[in-house]
């Protein structure tokens, strides 16, 4: 090992103090900062300046210290954007100075700018965008250090990757046997991959320990976080220019859950910057691991001589942790894998091998009979968002598949059905898969064979010569089953293997490894629905260019997160197989194209939800699935309140659209049916229905009622309100009137406060609250009067939700009401976001306040996202309303429509889901107030059933709105699996409303991982 540097004595506080005033003339009070040998002093002076005061080692050498002086003025000349230290000179205008310390050492001291930041250990998260924004520093930092030279670069240490090997030597302070067998085992791949390739490396002078206490990041605000200098030069070094990315990536790894991941956002970064060398690429992996190895090593031998120090062990635990996760990495896979983040094609030996299958298809023999390039055959769609799967995710484990699939072949008189390479499939379920009980974790999607459905006991033919690799009985769920792998050889002696899952089991009798067999021999058998996991019979056939030392479990099925590197490894089959492209559907266009269109094609004020666009393809239940097949857990849309694509509604709407779908004009008894439940549900003197398409179309009626009804024009809404997108409707909402765009209140409109508990002027706790902004509205009655003007309508939601998810204080909507009567206007109850349940303690928003309104309007969740919305008024003011102008929509209480809000009732009432979102919003308000008593952020938890508002603020006691952090939760919890919103004046209320069918264990998966969230930096109240 190379020596160690003798101990010294360190320097106190006091004295670095003293040092700082004698000789740099700076005034200033010194912090202690961490370093091996260093000592190093934060100086803050007394007219708020910042330095490093840094003392050195007594065994350091002056070049040393002079190689960093020099360096530093370099990247200020080179990469003078880089907000790196500076030198500051003596008063003697020297780099440095020597100095007698008071134990009598002769030491070196100089002094550096501080530079602002929070060292990467202490932040959290570490955003795959920030590990790739480090990676980017530092290729910047090395590409202008790519022309620097000093001689004390060229320098023995033990951190020098080049020289790594002394760990050998020392393996035995390592206490644990399977410890130090791991550190051996990247020791011997260091050797016999690194060792040779030394010489053809490029070298140059590098920082050397960019670790996570020696990266400096920007404050949590504003977004995005970036790296803003790296400190501490004491291993720079003149050494494989390679290792820089190395180390960071080794550290970049620590605590990670996906270490592989994070390492490439780094290579990514860096690569961008200053691009790497395909032989650099092919190193980086053993070169990670053997950083990591020198660091446990290096802990373990410190510890032999400074038991107990905190700066030498303090990544031991991690730096165990992740040699751990890395060893678990296939070498190759991770080779593959940097490749992929560096733009090159992941397995470079797939191209020649796909080249070779595409000139040797003509040849090949037909795996099945008949000949699949000539005999018919059907294409089954099995992707995410397949119409042929339907929405149950667990509907394809069922045997109505397997028939669905042989009925379909019947019906295209053919014997063949073919199944999709690199398609994002449901399919597969079961923990062999990713599947945790997080429903929203990653699992493996994307299928990286092709599936050939035939008859159980169909004979398999090999397309050409090889010999057996590998036989194998797997029997887990939906995965290969019995299968066979044949090695193959490329004219130029390239290796590849071809895969055939789910085979006859008494076909192995026959297979041996090491057996030849013959381009169109058969040699297996399709095996039956017992073989293939319970569902349809089928071969799944695959081409592999590296086995990655596999043998019966190489996947057949990737993580869409490394859909690149997997599909490299496992090319199209049909390569081989020569299936016609004409017979396949075009494929779906890429969330790239389908973000690009949509911008060239819509308005471009019709927002996207999330800084990360989700291309959604299927909904099921309380579930949402992209078209990769990720899922999230929907604590957001309202409009499906029964749950997304319930099969009770849809096959309402199915049988009735296949049978009849026209309007109200011809007499049908859905239309009278559904306005029946309805106003049974509803207090009297409402029974009178009109039917439209939406909410917007609902409330505008509304307001037509109110009109022809009083004779008046006049309205009274509440601040903050939103009732629908129509001209008159932005005119009755503030929200959108006294927004962006929004041309200011019109005379006839009259906006009160909203009963804001809260925020408002009347708080929570005064049981008057409710009369004293009820009083507000009688204030806008008289002075309406006093004008000369006259009200129709007050209208409200009865819990407003973009106004942040507010519940009225007890009694305002009786007094409201009562005021408005007095005048005689009449009372509008926009029920669209709180109607049929959703409270849990009432089935409509207005009776929690006590009241009857006069017509009341619902949208939305009322047809389960089918297109139906109603008004429900008394018949004196539908009365008025028949004044002779005719009212007619189109489609509004079409029999479809009807049927699907009938559909939808019957599950309320079957299901009893006003009781369910009482029970589990119950329980969920309960939890997220005790996670109010944890976080400062939460001033507010608020709301009734599952209609909840958590009011996000910088100050608990001034109120003041966080709508930064609530963007910032969103946007994590979405990238967490979970949907969300803000709403709210200020935009910093998270908005939780979903359908009424979520259950405890979804609230509790929501509240840990907003738990999670919030102790993040960029959540913290300022």
């Amino acid at each position: 090992m190379i020596p160690e540097a003798r101990v010294a004595q360190p320097v106190t506080e006091s004295e670095a103090a003293r040092l700082a005033r004698q000789i740099f003339s700076l005034d200033a009070s010194a912090r202690s900062l961490p370093g091996e040998y260093d000592d190093n002093f934060h100086l803050t002076s007394v007219d708020g300046r910042e330095f490093v005061l840094k003392i050195i080692h007594p065994s350091r050498e002056q070049s040393f210290v002079e190689m960093q002086c020099q360096a530093l003025h370099h990247l200020s000349q080179r990469a003078p954007q880089l907000s790196l230290p500076r030198v500051c000179p003596t008063p003697n205008a020297d780099a440095f100075t020597v100095a007698i310390l008071a134990d009598g050492t002769e030491r070196l001291l100089w002094v550096l700018t501080y530079v602002s930041g929070t060292v990467l250990a202490k932040v959290n998260p570490h955003t795959l965008e920030l590990l790739h924004n480090l990676g980017q520093f530092l290729g910047e930092m090395d590409a202008a250090l790519a022309d620097f030279s000093h001689p004390a670069a060229q320098r023995e240490l033990k951190w020098d990757l080049a020289r790594a090997n002394w760990i050998r030597n020392h393996l035995h302070h390592i206490g644990d046997s399977s410890r130090r067998a791991l550190v051996e085992k990247f020791l011997a791949l260091y050797e016999s991959d690194v060792g040779p390739a030394l010489p053809s490396l490029r070298r140059s002078v590098i920082h050397g320990d960019a670790n996570d206490y020696n990266v400096l990041v920007s404050p949590p605000w504003p977004e995005p976080r970036k790296v803003v200098s790296v400190i501490d030069f004491g291993d720079m070094h003149h050494g494989l220019t390679v290792s820089e990315v190395a180390i960071a990536a080794a550290y970049a790894m620590l605590g990670k859950k996906d270490p592989l991941q994070a390492a490439s956002a780094v290579v990514v970064g860096y690569h961008e910057a200053f691009p790497l060398k395909e032989a650099e690429v092919s190193v980086l992996y053993p070169l990670i691991g053997m950083r990591l190895a020198v660091s446990v090593t290096n802990s373990a031998h410190r510890k032999s001589l400074v038991p107990g120090d905190p700066y030498v062990t303090i990544s031991e635990a991690p730096a165990w942790e992740a040699l751990e996760k890395l060893a678990s990495i296939h070498p190759r896979f991770a080779h593959y894998t940097f490749r992929d983040a560096c733009g090159l094609p992941p397995a470079p030996q797939s191209e020649k091998v796909q080249q070779w299958l595409a000139s040797n298809a003509g040849s090949a023999a037909s795996i099945l009979e008949p000949d699949l390039r000539t005999a018919r055959s059907v294409v089954f769609d099995l992707s995410v968002g397949s119409a042929f799967l339907g929405a149950d995710p667990s509907a394809s484990e069922t045997q109505n598949l397997s028939e669905a699939i042989f009925r379909k072949m019947k019906s295209a008189n053919t014997s063949v059905g073919i199944g999709r390479y690199n398609e994002a499939r449901l399919l597969y379920i079961s923990p062999l898969f990713g599947a945790s009980e997080n429903p929203t974790d990653e699992r493996r999607t994307i299928h990286l064979g092709i599936d050939l459905f035939a008859a159980p006991g169909t004979p398999i033919h090999a397309p050409l010569d090889g010999v057996v690799h590998a036989v194998a009985i797997n029997t887990a769920p939906l995965d290969y089953g019995p299968l066979a792998i044949l090695r193959h050889t490329t004219g130029d002696g390239l290796e590849f293997f071809t895969l055939y899952g789910h085979l006859e089991r008494d076909t192995f009798d026959t297979l041996q490894p090491g057996q030849l067999i013959a381009r169109g021999q058969q040699f297996a058998r399709i095996g039956d629905v017992g073989e293939n996991g319970g569902w349809a019979p089928h071969l799944h056939f695959q081409v592999i260019v590296d086995l990655l030392e596999h043998r019966s479990d190489f996947p057949g099925v990737a993580r869409a997160s490394q859909r690149n590197v997997w599909t490299s490894l496992s090319p199209d089959p049909n390569l081989l197989l020569g299936i016609p492209p004409e017979r396949f559907p075009p494929p779906e266009p890429p969330f790239a194209q389908t973000l690009s269109t949509r911008r060239d094609l819509l308005g471009k004020n019709l927002s996207i939800s999330y800084d990360q666009p989700l291309k959604i393809v299927r909904g099921w239940m309380q579930y949402l699935y992209d078209d990769t097949g990720g899922t999230f857990l929907d604590v957001y849309n309202n409009v499906p309140l029964v749950g997304h694509s319930h099969p009770r509604v849809v096959r309402a709407v199915q049988e009735q659209i296949a049978l009849l779908n026209t309007n109200t004009r011809y007499l049908h008894d859905n239309v009278n049916r559904y306005a029946e439940r309805l106003t049974r549900l509803l207090p009297e003197p409402l029974r009178v229905c009109y039917f439209v398409n939406s909410g917007s179309e609902a409330n505008e009626l509304a307001l037509r009622l109110a009109r022809a009804h009083t004779g008046r024009e006049d309205v009274i809404v509440l601040e903050h309100a939103y009732h629908g997108h129509t001209a008159t409707l932005i005119d009755i909402s503030p929200y959108k009137f006294d927004g962006p765009g929004g041309r200011g209140r019109k005379p006839w409109v009259h906006v009160a406060p909203i009963p804001d508990d809260y925020r408002g002027p009347y708080r929570r706790g005064d049981a008057a609250a409710g009369a004293k902004y009820a009083q507000h509205v009688a204030e806008i009655l008289q002075n309406a009067h006093a004008l000369g003007r006259s009200v129709a309508a007050y209208i409200a939601e009865t819990l407003p939700s973009v106004a942040g998810q507010i519940v009225f204080p007890p009694g305002y909507l009786a007094e409201a009401y009562k005021r408005v009567r007095a005048v005689g206007g009449v009372c509008i109850a926009d029920e669209v976001q709180v109607g049929f349940g959703r409270l849990g303690t009432h089935f409509w928003g207005f009776e929690s306040q006590g009241v009857i309104p006069d017509i009341v309007v619902l949208g939305k969740p009322i047809g389960n996202a089918f297109p139906l919305a109603a008004v429900i008024t008394t018949a004196a003011i539908a009365a008025s309303f028949n004044n002779g102008m005719e009212f007619f929509s189109t489609f509004g209480g079409n029999p479809v429509a009807c049927a699907a809000g009938l559909a939808v009732l019957d599950v309320l009432d079957e299901e009893r889901l006003q009781e369910n979102a009482l029970r589990v919003g119950s329980y969920l308000i309960a939890r997220l107030k005790s996670l109010q008593g944890k976080h400062a952020l939460i001033g507010d938890v608020r709301g009734v059933g599952l209609f909840l508002g958590i009011d996000l603020v910088l100050d608990r006691t001034t109120r003041e709105p966080a709508p930064e952090q609530a963007s910032y939760v969103v946007n994590r919890l979405r990238d967490r699996g979970i949907l969300t919103g803000t709403d709210g004046p200020h935009h910093n209320v998270l908005k939780l409303r979903p359908p009424l069918i979520f259950s405890r264990a979804d609230a509790d998966l929501f509240v840990a991982t907003l738990d999670n969230i919030l102790g993040e930096d960029p959540a913290q109240p300022a």
